[in-house]
């Protein structure tokens, strides 16, 4: 299976929870790629530790690739080629962790057949290899949505399931940019439609992610005033008021991420060990990414018996 992950803002926690989601899976024994189409800025590799290529690799990138200088890009075996020590000491029943990066210093750029065709080629590649392949996309409409729509609407495609995850965070104006990216004109629906998707189809292939969501319940709030606690329950319930006008409440949300400090401070993985060893990231945290990873391929949570 295919999952895009795609935003419409940066500072999302967009990179930083799918790369999450895609080490949780891997924990679970899947073999997964982890795909940078973040083609302005390929720094997925800083948040699983692999210094070799964090801001993209030198040789045999993404971009290389879809421009066609090169025939294959190429994986980086996370497991292997990261300084996390955790990740370093690969769990036994654990699956292929792989990254593809863009290239150091690529940026987005205009895609034509001869890319599209390509793309296409690893995507039906890696769904063959893989059991779940994870695209992170640049933030907002970019050419590597545009891309990404155009190649899943190809008859060559048409086995290979895929799903798409908008993530967002808990304010205001995040969950108004979340909708327009989804359900806007210009959108990733209309724009699927004119590139030959069903439209029922590709909404129901869409579900919403909240980040860095604040729990007023929580201990971590526990010294705010009560003027201040009031508001934020007030704040949080005209958000989820908000969220239902625009298309994107409750019943399309895959999963809510809270807020975590350590990622405020540090875009990385969470781990069991930062959870029961050192104790710096919560466990409430750790459950919901498990669980989000858990929901990308649970139907019923995709409105699917």
């Amino acid at each position: 299976m295919l999952v895009f992950a795609a935003s419409d803002k940066g500072g999302t926690g967009r990179s930083v929870t799918s790369a999450n989601l895609a080490y949780q899976r891997a924990l679970t024994g899947d073999h997964v790629a982890y795909v940078d189409f973040d083609f302005g800025s390929p720094t997925a590799a800083a948040v699983f530790d692999v210094p070799s290529a964090m801001r993209g690799t030198e040789e045999q990138g993404l971009h290389s690739y879809l421009e066609g200088e090169v025939t294959e890009p190429v994986g980086i075996d996370i497991w292997r080629q990261t300084e996390h020590p955790v990740l370093r000491a690969r769990q036994n029943q654990s699956g292929r962790l792989v990254l593809y990066p863009g290239d150091a210093g690529g940026g987005e750029f205009a895609t034509g057949e001869d890319a599209l065709e390509r793309c296409i080629d690893l995507f039906l590649r890696l769904h063959g290899e893989f059991d779940l392949v994870v695209v992170d996309l640049s933030a907002g409409r970019s050419y590597a949505v545009d891309l990404v729509l155009a190649a899943t609407a190809h008859p060559r495609m048409r086995n290979v399931p895929y799903r798409w995850l908008v993530f967002h965070r808990w304010t205001h104006q995040h969950v108004i940019a979340a909708a327009g990216l989804v359900h806007k004109e210009n959108g990733i629906v209309r724009s699927g439609v004119d590139r030959g998707h069903d439209e029922q189809t590709l909404q129901g292939n869409i579900r919403f992610v909240r980040a860095a969501v604040p729990d007023p319940e929580s201990p971590l709030w526990s010294q705010v005033s009560h003027a201040q606690e009031a508001w934020m329950q007030a704040c949080n319930k005209a958000l989820r008021r908000l969220a239902a006008d625009q298309r994107i409440g409750d019943s399309v949300v895959l999963g809510t991420v809270p807020l975590e400090p350590i990622l405020q401070w540090r875009e990385q993985l969470i781990t069991e060990d930062d959870v029961l060893s050192t104790q710096i990231a919560n466990k409430e945290t750790l459950e919901a990414l498990e669980e989000i990873a858990r929901r990308l391929t649970d139907d019923s949570h995709w409105g699917r018996p």
